[in-house]
């Protein structure tokens, strides 16, 4: 099907806003507050829903014990009744094709309701249209590879249709409902073993480790929608190439960079997910050649000179997570730099049970209200730049990792210098 440039564009533009929807409602679920679980949820709901121009979203429960589904969460467009109350325990031989499609991992998707056979009182289509349901998609939630319910999208006022790559999106929010709700029951089981602390403290070490999973695992899924996206748009401007002028760049251009940002904060995640979970074992590492190693990874300009301290200690420890902490703090001093000669200057001093290690450079500075907030998730100082804003929190949970600690010392316009220990055992 060939599609005429408004409506390449217009694609475009609604995968953007979808994705950046998305990660929205990621970032939003990795800081929540547990006690904010239901209204998180709802408003997510209500976020897709009207995105893709549902007038009502929802979260069903499968109980196979019982045989039946119930609704559990509900968003409800303007002048569109509710329907949660009337839809609890509804017996799953109602919706034999629903079931069937859910428990093979696929959406069930009815584009118009009205076309559905008529299959008696009790069947799916008696079931829809009393609710005034013209069509619906409804995503399997699998937990742990077992079917524990889904999420649905209804229309009422009119049609209304999802194409494949939507459908896998709505696929990862599926994903990142199950992860959700699961943190709030661990925190409710949690709040119920409070006199257990042995067993307090397994169930803590468990919910780090899912909430490391959650992050890993979405990253991941957005992944493939993303490069749908820069394909899209690559193929588009190549294919309009000698009709585009620089005003119809422009956009295009725009578009590229957030795909790139989005693609940098998905790294960022995997990253930050990844700092406990490595298995790999610890060896001694001389931080000389570590350095040395990192640099060459990085563009440094040519204005940009960086000056190392001989006889750097050697420690133990994961070369993958210590060349993150370098990495980015040498990073950051080189995209901050404003100086037409900009100075960084790496080294470390030795204290009687730690060694103290720095990063100066010479350039914007930062001011001291920011010192603390830079260091918590997706925290940027500015956002002109494809940045994650995550490379400062990798980097203090690596610190912590080893027992150490991190702080810095600034000064707009004359440079920033961070400081971190490692224990030397």
């Amino acid at each position: 099907m060939n599609l005429d440039q408004t409506e390449k564009d217009n694609i475009i533009k609604r995968q953007l806003r979808f994705q950046d929807l998305l990660i929205s409602i990621s970032t939003t679920y990795i800081n929540a507050d547990l006690s904010d679980v239901d209204q998180l949820i709802k408003d997510s709901l209500q976020q897709m829903g009207e995105f893709v121009g549902a007038d009502r979203s929802y979260v069903f429960s499968y109980d196979f014990v019982n045989n039946t589904t119930s609704n559990t969460y509900e968003w409800c467009a303007k002048d569109i009744d509710p329907e949660i109350d009337n839809l609890q325990n509804v017996p799953v031989d109602y919706i034999p094709q629903w079931l069937e499609a859910h428990r093979s991992g696929k959406a069930f998707y009815v584009e118009d309701v009205s076309l559905l056979p008529d299959d008696g009182e009790h069947g799916l289509r008696a079931v829809l249209e009393p609710q005034g349901i013209k069509s619906l998609i409804a995503i399997p939630k699998i937990k742990n590879n077992e079917l524990i319910g889904f999420i649905g999208f209804d229309a009422v006022k009119k049609i209304n249709k999802y194409a494949n790559n939507e459908q896998d999106i709505l696929f990862v929010f599926a994903n990142m409902l199950v992860n959700v709700i699961q943190r709030k029951e661990n925190e409710e089981l949690i709040k119920s073993q409070n006199q257990k602390k042995e067993e307090l403290l397994i169930d803590l070490s468990r919910q780090n480790e899912q909430l490391n999973e959650y992050a890993h695992v979405v990253s991941h899924d957005l992944k493939a929608p993303l490069i749908n996206i820069h394909t899209l748009v690559s193929w588009f401007m190549e294919d309009q190439k000698s009709t585009l002028g620089e005003s119809d760049l422009k956009p295009l251009n725009l578009a590229l960079f957030n795909v790139e940002k989005m693609d940098n904060l998905i790294k960022g995640i995997l990253d930050y997910s990844t700092v406990n979970r490595l298995e790999t074992e610890d060896h001694n590492i001389d931080f000389n050649i570590l350095i040395d190693e990192v640099i060459q990874t990085l563009l440094v300009p040519d204005n940009i000179s960086i000056t190392i301290h001989e006889r750097l200690p050697s420690l133990r420890g994961n070369a993958w997570r210590f060349k993150q902490v370098f990495q980015n703090l040498i990073q950051n001093a080189i995209t901050y730099s404003d100086k037409e000669e900009g100075l960084i200057e790496i080294g470390c001093a030795e204290k009687s049970d730690h060694f103290e290690f720095f990063i100066k450079d010479n350039g914007v500075g930062i001011k001291s209200d920011y010192f603390d907030r830079i260091f918590k998730v997706f925290t940027k100082l500015e956002s002109t730049s494809s940045s994650s804003g995550i490379g400062l929190s990798i980097v203090k949970k690596i610190i912590n990792y080893y027992k150490g600690s991190i702080w810095l010392e600034s000064e707009e316009s004359i440079g920033t210098t961070f400081y971190f220990t490692i224990p030397k055992s």
